[in-house]
């Protein structure tokens, strides 16, 4: 009895440490399986939140901004002159240096293709030619994608509106201090020049090459608004090395 007994307390040990041993392995297993899948949840959310964490706004000028933008934009720019290719011919401005907004407002809007597809929309005879306008939904949305901002006049740097000058409109809007509109400019034509413009408008480079093609523009026939009948457009703009 005792015999068979103890035969039977062994059976039962036997099961017992056997049971015990399979349960850690089967833990073991399913809570590997569990870390490797929470590890790749977290990665995968870690990697959405860093991509919507580095994704930048595009930069877009206001007239907070815009005086320190070009500020440090002057700085770097090594072109100045820009060739403006028209629809009929081409001609290319010298930019001043000690004229540093309106220059780097210039070049900066040549390399960004502002003026590709504008026109020039004013022609007074025997007195401007002004550009960097259209009435297309084109020249609308790269304005709002540039920004609204205007630029400070700079008449004291000596510079005076001779003929082949190229200077900056007043914005139409409240502007008692004849700040400027930076996506359009005006060229004289006046032999020898518009004199009566200085201390108003910012001289800002001058007609080197293609004076003739400006001529050519000046003599189109317009309308009362002084808007060309035919339109007359600004193809490329090319901003060049010394």
């Amino acid at each position: 009895m005792i015999g068979r007994t103890t035969a039977l307390t062994a059976s039962i040990l036997l099961i017992l440490m056997t049971s015990c041993g399979d349960a850690p392995k089967k833990k073991a297993v399913v809570t590997a399986t569990d870390d490797k899948e929470s590890t790749i949840a977290d990665s995968t959310l870690t990697l959405e939140t860093d991509t919507l964490e580095t994704k930048e706004e595009p930069f877009v000028l206001t007239e907070e901004n815009a005086i320190d933008f070009f500020f440090d934009y002057a700085k770097k720019v090594k072109e100045d002159r820009v060739k403006l290719t028209t629809s009929m011919g081409s001609f290319t401005i010298k930019l001043y240096d000690n004229v540093p907004y309106h220059k780097a407002n210039f070049i900066y809007l040549a390399k960004k293709g502002y003026f590709t597809n504008t026109m020039f929309h004013r022609v007074v005879p025997n007195f401007i030619i002004q550009g960097g306008n259209s009435d297309t939904r084109e020249t609308g949305k790269k304005r709002a994608e540039i920004g609204r901002y205007l630029l400070p006049p700079d008449t004291r740097k000596g510079h005076k509106h001779h003929r082949g000058t190229i200077s900056m409109p007043s914005s139409e809007r409240d502007n008692p201090h004849k700040l400027a509109s930076p996506y359009e400019f005006f060229i004289v034509v006046t032999d020898p020049g518009s004199y009566h413009l200085d201390g108003s408008y910012t001289p800002f480079g001058r007609v080197i090459e293609g004076m003739d093609v400006v001529d050519k523009i000046n003599q189109v026939e317009v309308d009362q608004g002084d808007w060309p009948m035919s339109n007359i457009y600004i193809l490329k703009a090319e901003a060049l090395l010394p």
